[in-house]
């Protein structure tokens, strides 16, 4: 099935009914050796910043999986909708994505289940304006013309932000413009603020120095997540534990040698190693089990772009995710 209408919309934190969460967790299908013998690639979706982007220049999970006979396939993606359409075609088994895509995935019907997140990092996403904005707080948005990319995960945060602050979406004036165009858009003066995740946001500081308005904290929990095929996730779990752990020595690399990192990914960015090396720094790594509190601030995005009609029914994300053993077997 094809899902055009998400391609393109871009890149939470509060409490959903106990109903979505807890119980209907599932659980995964342990591994067989008849499986393990099967599986001979693994297809793997990543972007130029994004956790997985790491472990495939760490490349210990690439010679682990090649120890057993297994080749490993990687596919870069411009985006998250990019990368889920793909995931829902069969082109790639797993991969990673902030929170809205695999919430417009799943209302599309994509057969996808999350099985791990990075910690969260609500200081990774803000409201900037230019330095010498007369925009002093929250409540001045009223009217004023806000950029960010429909259907992201700064659209949720900008919804949240403004109900903190006594405002409705409909009271600012919406310009949906991606990161680069919007860039331009605030330093020409044709929008007043930019709802911009980082790397994004760190760069726009760097430049024009750029004034964060506010932040996401204490507003939307910012995470990205690990999201698989279902049938795989099913099939190969012990894949999924693989990934878990290459991801948490990517954790480790990142903190004892944050150098590295950034001299990997500053050119694939096209950004300074000045601005990388303060957002590789600053971002919480690791991986993390999907909680019921995840699964409750994802039900919460869903329900907001549910109302918003940015999706066309509602969803219960407790149905697309799975719980791996907090240990390899």
């Amino acid at each position: 099935m094809r899902w055009a209408w998400y391609l393109g919309l871009g890149h939470g934190t509060r409490g959903a009914p106990a109903a979505f969460v807890g119980t209907a967790l599932l659980a995964l299908v342990s591994l067989t050796h008849a499986d393990d013998q099967k599986l001979s690639s693994v297809r793997i979706g990543y972007q130029k910043y994004g956790t997985l982007n790491v472990l495939k220049a760490e490349g210990s999970f690439e010679k682990s999986l090649a120890a057993r006979g297994i080749t490993v396939t990687w596919t870069l993606f411009p985006a998250g909708p990019q990368l889920l359409e793909a995931l829902n075609a069969g082109s790639i088994d797993f991969g990673s994505t902030g929170e809205a895509p695999p919430v417009f995935a799943q209302a599309a019907g994509v057969n996808l289940v999350y099985f791990g997140n990075q910690p969260p990092f609500p200081k990774g996403e803000g409201v900037l304006v230019k330095k010498d904005s007369p925009i002093q707080n929250v409540s001045d948005l009223k009217g004023k013309r806000v950029a960010f990319n429909k259907g992201s995960n700064v659209h949720f945060f900008l919804v949240k932000l403004l109900e903190k602050y006594g405002l409705k979406i409909d009271e600012i004036t919406p310009t949906y413009l991606t990161p680069a165009d919007a860039w331009a858009a605030l330093e020409g003066g044709s929008i007043d603020a930019w709802a911009i995740w980082d790397p994004f946001m760190t760069a726009a500081i760097d430049r024009s120095g750029a004034r964060v308005l506010q932040d996401a904290e204490g507003i939307a929990a910012n995470r990205e997540f690990f999201l698989a095929n279902r049938g795989f996730a099913e099939a190969h779990q012990d894949i999924l534990l693989a990934v878990r752990d290459a991801v948490t020595r990517c954790g480790t690399w990142v903190s004892t040698k944050p150098e590295d990192v950034v001299h990997y990914l500053a050119p694939q960015l096209g950004m300074s190693e000045a601005v990388v090396s303060k957002v590789v720094r600053a971002t919480p790594w690791g991986f993390q089990p999907i909680s019921e509190q995840v699964v409750s601030d994802q039900q919460t995005i869903g329900d907001t772009f549910f109302a918003l009609k940015l999706i066309p029914k509602t969803i219960r994300v407790a149905d697309a995710v799975v719980r791996i053993p907090n240990s390899s077997p």
